[in-house]
Protein backbone atom coordinates (compact mmCIF):
# COMPACT_ATOMS: atom_id res chain seq x y z
CA UNK A 1 0.00 0.00 0.00
CA UNK A 2 1.28 3.29 -0.74
CA UNK A 3 1.27 5.40 1.79
CA UNK A 4 3.40 8.11 1.02
CA UNK A 5 3.43 9.53 -3.31
CA UNK A 6 5.63 12.18 -4.03
CA UNK A 7 6.02 13.40 -7.44
CA UNK A 8 8.06 15.89 -9.53
CA UNK A 9 8.77 18.43 -6.14
CA UNK A 10 10.96 21.10 -6.37
CA UNK A 11 12.64 23.67 -5.08
CA UNK A 12 14.71 27.06 -6.09
CA UNK A 13 16.67 29.66 -3.94
CA UNK A 14 17.50 32.18 -6.02
CA UNK A 15 19.21 30.57 -8.98
CA UNK A 16 19.88 27.73 -7.14
CA UNK A 17 17.74 24.52 -7.88
CA UNK A 18 17.89 22.46 -4.24
CA UNK A 19 15.65 20.00 -5.27
CA UNK A 20 14.91 18.77 -8.53
CA UNK A 21 12.11 16.78 -9.47
CA UNK A 22 12.24 14.20 -6.91
CA UNK A 23 10.13 11.48 -7.08
CA UNK A 24 9.28 8.19 -4.79
CA UNK A 25 6.85 6.22 -2.86
CA UNK A 26 6.61 4.89 0.78
CA UNK A 27 4.80 2.39 2.00
CA UNK A 28 3.27 1.54 5.63
CA UNK A 29 5.93 -0.67 7.78
CA UNK A 30 9.33 0.49 5.31
CA UNK A 31 11.87 1.89 7.32
CA UNK A 32 13.04 4.73 4.48
CA UNK A 33 16.68 6.59 4.57
CA UNK A 34 17.00 9.40 2.76
CA UNK A 35 20.77 10.11 1.90
CA UNK A 36 22.74 12.82 0.24
CA UNK A 37 26.23 14.59 1.07
CA UNK A 38 25.84 18.10 2.74
CA UNK A 39 23.93 20.44 -0.19
CA UNK A 40 22.38 17.36 -1.50
CA UNK A 41 18.79 18.84 -1.03
CA UNK A 42 18.18 16.31 1.49
CA UNK A 43 16.65 18.77 3.98
CA UNK A 44 15.02 20.27 1.86
CA UNK A 45 13.03 17.74 0.34
CA UNK A 46 12.65 16.36 4.06
CA UNK A 47 10.71 19.68 5.21
CA UNK A 48 8.66 19.99 2.47
CA UNK A 49 6.81 16.50 2.76
CA UNK A 50 5.41 18.18 6.34
CA UNK A 51 4.37 22.06 4.88
CA UNK A 52 7.94 23.80 6.91
CA UNK A 53 8.79 24.57 3.23
CA UNK A 54 6.26 24.98 0.41
CA UNK A 55 7.36 23.23 -2.74
CA UNK A 56 7.89 25.08 -6.14
CA UNK A 57 6.24 22.34 -8.03
CA UNK A 58 5.05 18.87 -7.43
CA UNK A 59 2.89 16.52 -5.79
CA UNK A 60 2.92 15.24 -2.09
CA UNK A 61 -0.14 12.89 -1.32
CA UNK A 62 -0.45 11.24 2.23
CA UNK A 63 -3.40 8.30 2.13
CA UNK A 64 -4.73 9.94 -0.99
CA UNK A 65 -4.60 13.67 0.27
CA UNK A 66 -2.61 16.47 -1.47
CA UNK A 67 -0.27 17.82 1.33
CA UNK A 68 0.68 20.94 -0.92
CA UNK A 69 -1.18 23.61 0.30
CA UNK A 70 -1.10 22.55 3.90
CA UNK A 71 0.73 23.90 6.89
CA UNK A 72 2.62 22.01 9.33
CA UNK A 73 0.05 21.73 12.11
CA UNK A 74 -2.74 20.31 9.57
CA UNK A 75 -0.25 17.89 8.52
CA UNK A 76 0.13 16.29 11.90
CA UNK A 77 -3.33 16.36 11.98
CA UNK A 78 -3.42 13.93 8.97
CA UNK A 79 -1.47 11.69 11.29
CA UNK A 80 2.00 12.63 10.33
CA UNK A 81 4.60 12.51 13.13
CA UNK A 82 8.00 14.63 13.15
CA UNK A 83 11.32 14.47 15.51
CA UNK A 84 14.01 16.74 14.93
CA UNK A 85 17.75 16.86 14.64
CA UNK A 86 18.04 18.70 17.84
CA UNK A 87 15.74 17.15 20.53
CA UNK A 88 12.52 19.66 21.19
CA UNK A 89 10.91 19.36 25.02
CA UNK A 90 10.08 21.74 27.51
CA UNK A 91 13.19 21.19 29.44
CA UNK A 92 11.44 22.91 32.48
CA UNK A 93 8.53 20.45 32.27
CA UNK A 94 8.45 16.89 33.73
CA UNK A 95 8.60 14.12 31.21
CA UNK A 96 5.19 13.13 31.35
CA UNK A 97 4.04 16.60 31.61
CA UNK A 98 5.91 16.90 27.75
CA UNK A 99 3.76 13.64 26.47
CA UNK A 100 0.70 15.15 28.38
CA UNK A 101 1.38 18.24 25.77
CA UNK A 102 1.37 16.67 22.76
CA UNK A 103 -1.96 14.75 23.94
CA UNK A 104 -3.58 18.22 24.99
CA UNK A 105 -2.45 19.59 21.00
CA UNK A 106 -3.86 16.01 19.51
CA UNK A 107 -6.80 16.63 21.23
CA UNK A 108 -6.95 20.54 20.89
CA UNK A 109 -7.05 21.73 24.30
CA UNK A 110 -3.83 23.11 24.48
CA UNK A 111 -5.63 26.40 25.96
CA UNK A 112 -8.41 25.06 27.77
CA UNK A 113 -7.95 26.48 31.51
CA UNK A 114 -10.99 25.19 33.34
CA UNK A 115 -8.77 22.18 34.71
CA UNK A 116 -5.80 21.16 35.49
CA UNK A 117 -3.71 20.11 32.32
CA UNK A 118 -2.20 17.21 34.39
CA UNK A 119 -5.59 15.43 35.04
CA UNK A 120 -5.62 14.96 31.28
CA UNK A 121 -4.32 12.18 29.10
CA UNK A 122 -1.92 11.20 31.93
CA UNK A 123 -2.52 7.62 31.59
CA UNK A 124 -2.14 7.82 27.87
CA UNK A 125 1.26 9.64 28.25
CA UNK A 126 2.48 6.72 31.15
CA UNK A 127 1.54 4.22 27.83
CA UNK A 128 3.34 6.38 25.46
CA UNK A 129 6.59 6.11 27.94
CA UNK A 130 6.03 2.71 28.87
CA UNK A 131 7.04 1.95 24.93
CA UNK A 132 9.94 3.74 24.80
CA UNK A 133 11.50 2.59 28.03
CA UNK A 134 11.06 6.41 30.16
CA UNK A 135 8.36 5.73 32.34
CA UNK A 136 10.88 4.81 35.39
CA UNK A 137 11.67 8.52 34.47
CA UNK A 138 8.45 10.16 34.15
CA UNK A 139 8.30 12.90 36.95
CA UNK A 140 11.94 14.22 36.27
CA UNK A 141 12.32 17.55 34.52
CA UNK A 142 13.23 17.10 31.00
CA UNK A 143 16.25 19.25 31.62
CA UNK A 144 17.83 16.66 33.77
CA UNK A 145 17.79 13.67 31.29
CA UNK A 146 20.66 12.30 29.34
CA UNK A 147 20.67 13.23 25.66
CA UNK A 148 19.80 9.95 24.74
CA UNK A 149 16.32 9.80 26.45
CA UNK A 150 15.60 12.67 25.99
CA UNK A 151 15.05 11.54 22.53
CA UNK A 152 13.27 8.54 23.73
CA UNK A 153 10.93 11.30 25.12
CA UNK A 154 11.00 12.51 21.71
CA UNK A 155 10.00 10.01 20.26
CA UNK A 156 7.25 9.20 22.68
CA UNK A 157 5.83 13.07 21.74
CA UNK A 158 5.71 11.49 17.98
CA UNK A 159 3.68 8.58 18.69
CA UNK A 160 1.67 10.64 20.52
CA UNK A 161 -0.61 11.60 17.53
CA UNK A 162 -1.02 8.06 16.21
CA UNK A 163 0.71 8.90 13.47
CA UNK A 164 0.94 6.47 10.47
CA UNK A 165 3.78 8.58 8.98
CA UNK A 166 6.85 9.22 10.75
CA UNK A 167 9.48 11.53 9.83
CA UNK A 168 12.74 11.85 12.02
CA UNK A 169 15.80 13.75 10.98
CA UNK A 170 19.02 12.37 11.83
CA UNK A 171 17.42 10.83 14.81
CA UNK A 172 20.82 9.87 16.25
CA UNK A 173 22.45 12.87 15.87
CA UNK A 174 24.58 13.38 18.64
CA UNK A 175 24.38 9.99 20.35
CA UNK A 176 27.08 7.25 20.37
CA UNK A 177 27.09 3.91 18.54
CA UNK A 178 25.36 2.22 21.68
CA UNK A 179 22.66 4.90 22.13
CA UNK A 180 21.89 5.37 18.50
CA UNK A 181 21.63 1.73 17.99
CA UNK A 182 18.98 0.91 21.18
CA UNK A 183 17.06 4.35 20.19
CA UNK A 184 16.56 2.71 16.00
CA UNK A 185 16.54 -0.98 17.04
CA UNK A 186 13.24 0.32 19.97
CA UNK A 187 11.98 2.53 16.83
CA UNK A 188 11.96 -0.51 14.42
CA UNK A 189 10.13 -2.59 16.64
CA UNK A 190 7.31 -0.14 17.40
CA UNK A 191 6.90 0.73 13.39
CA UNK A 192 6.45 -2.90 12.78
CA UNK A 193 4.03 -3.38 15.48
CA UNK A 194 2.07 -0.42 14.41
CA UNK A 195 2.69 -0.93 10.80
CA UNK A 196 3.83 3.05 10.95
CA UNK A 197 6.12 4.32 7.76
CA UNK A 198 9.11 6.08 8.78
CA UNK A 199 11.32 8.19 6.32
CA UNK A 200 14.59 9.60 8.20
CA UNK A 201 17.69 11.09 6.94
CA UNK A 202 20.86 10.15 8.56
CA UNK A 203 24.65 10.34 8.49
CA UNK A 204 25.64 7.10 10.27
CA UNK A 205 25.91 4.52 7.91
CA UNK A 206 26.04 1.72 10.67
CA UNK A 207 22.70 3.14 11.23
CA UNK A 208 20.98 3.10 7.79
CA UNK A 209 22.42 -0.25 6.45
CA UNK A 210 21.09 -1.96 9.60
CA UNK A 211 18.03 -0.64 9.81
CA UNK A 212 16.61 0.42 6.44
CA UNK A 213 14.59 -1.54 4.20
CA UNK A 214 15.30 0.82 1.56
CA UNK A 215 17.70 4.00 0.82
CA UNK A 216 17.13 6.98 -1.68
CA UNK A 217 20.10 8.59 -2.25
CA UNK A 218 20.54 12.39 -3.42
CA UNK A 219 23.06 15.00 -5.35
CA UNK A 220 22.87 18.18 -5.97
CA UNK A 221 18.90 17.56 -6.00
CA UNK A 222 18.05 14.50 -7.93
CA UNK A 223 17.84 11.57 -7.00
CA UNK A 224 20.65 9.35 -7.94
CA UNK A 225 20.06 5.98 -6.49
CA UNK A 226 17.19 4.02 -5.14
CA UNK A 227 17.14 0.80 -3.88
CA UNK A 228 17.85 -1.53 -0.99
CA UNK A 229 21.01 -1.77 0.72
CA UNK A 230 23.28 -4.28 -1.57
CA UNK A 231 22.02 -2.42 -4.54
CA UNK A 232 23.01 0.61 -2.62
CA UNK A 233 26.33 -0.87 -2.13
CA UNK A 234 26.80 -1.95 -5.63
CA UNK A 235 25.54 1.14 -7.13
CA UNK A 236 28.73 3.18 -8.60
CA UNK A 237 27.03 6.69 -8.80
CA UNK A 238 25.91 6.66 -4.62
CA UNK A 239 29.65 5.45 -4.16
CA UNK A 240 31.41 7.73 -6.24
CA UNK A 241 29.09 11.13 -5.37
CA UNK A 242 28.35 10.80 -1.90
CA UNK A 243 32.05 9.88 -0.73
CA UNK A 244 33.69 11.51 -3.19
CA UNK A 245 36.93 9.39 -3.05
CA UNK A 246 35.75 6.02 -4.35
CA UNK A 247 35.75 4.72 -1.01
CA UNK A 248 32.75 1.53 -0.52
CA UNK A 249 30.06 1.47 2.27
CA UNK A 250 31.60 -0.99 3.76
CA UNK A 251 35.12 1.08 4.29
CA UNK A 252 32.64 3.72 5.69
CA UNK A 253 30.88 2.05 7.98
CA UNK A 254 34.21 0.55 9.49
CA UNK A 255 35.59 4.01 9.90
CA UNK A 256 31.88 4.86 11.08
CA UNK A 257 31.41 1.59 14.05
Amino acid sequence: MKLLEVRGISKSYGGVRAVDNVSFDLEAGQFLALLGPNGAGKSTCFNMLNGQIRADDGSIRFQGQELMALRPRQIWRLGIGRTFQVAATFGSMSVVENVQMALLSRERKIFSFWRDASEFHRDEALSLLEMVGMRPQSERPCSQLAYGDVKRVELAIALANKPRLLLMDEPTAGMGPVERNELMALTKTLVTERNIAVLFTEHSMDVVFRYADRMIVLARGHVIADGDGPSIRANPKAQEVYFGSGRTFEQHEEVSS
